[in-house]
């Protein structure tokens, strides 16, 4: 994979969304159409012989690649998302954030025991989104779950929210 020309096409946005942050925007990564296709040629490449049968996307960005992927793989798409989304029964994960709680959630009947799951969002942080929803994944009892960024931001330590088991790939490190 040409990480040159992703880091070229990545936005940073300075003190968004609030002063001292730097905003890593994939958006622009999204719209350039051979950006789009290294990401999801990569991932394909990475997976493709996994036996992966679902994708899981976090709300919003991971629905893009991760539906993409998951066409790719000839596997399901599920989106992961904040509560009230979803129209039908749901089961969710409660975790911490810096300033309070947050909580994330799939279709209850989304996903089950008989899965291999491929966990995909844009960016790995501080890890907290994604390590909730390894842990609902988890509780559905399937054979393996896989986690996968876009970025990792490496001085944030993210990966440090998940169990050292957990099979994470990233595609740039920054």
């Amino acid at each position: 994979m040409n990480k040159e020309l992703l880091k070229e096409n990545l936005r940073e946005i300075a003190d968004f969304p609030i002063p001292g942050i730097l905003f890593y925007d994939v958006t622009t990564l999204f719209k350039n159409a051979e950006c789009l296709r290294a990401l999801i040629d990569e991932l394909y490449e990475l997976y493709k012989d996994k036996g992966i049968t679902k994708v899981v996307g976090i709300e919003s960005r991971g629905f893009i690649l991760g539906a993409a992927v998951a066409a790719r793989l000839g596997a399901g798409f599920i989106m992961a998302r904040k509560p009230g989304k979803l129209p039908a029964e749901v089961i969710e994960e409660t975790y911490a954030k810096e300033y309070g709680t947050d909580t994330i959630q799939i279709h209850k009947d989304a996903i089950c025991e008989d899965d291999v799951v491929l966990l995909h969002d844009d960016l790995l942080a501080t890890g907290g989104t994604m390590a909730a929803t390894h842990r609902l994944v988890q509780s559905c009892g399937v054979k393996k779950a896989y986690v996968n960024f876009v970025i990792e931001l490496k001085d944030l330590e993210g990966r440090k929210a998940f169990p050292e088991n957990v099979d994470i790939t990233t595609l740039l490190q920054l």
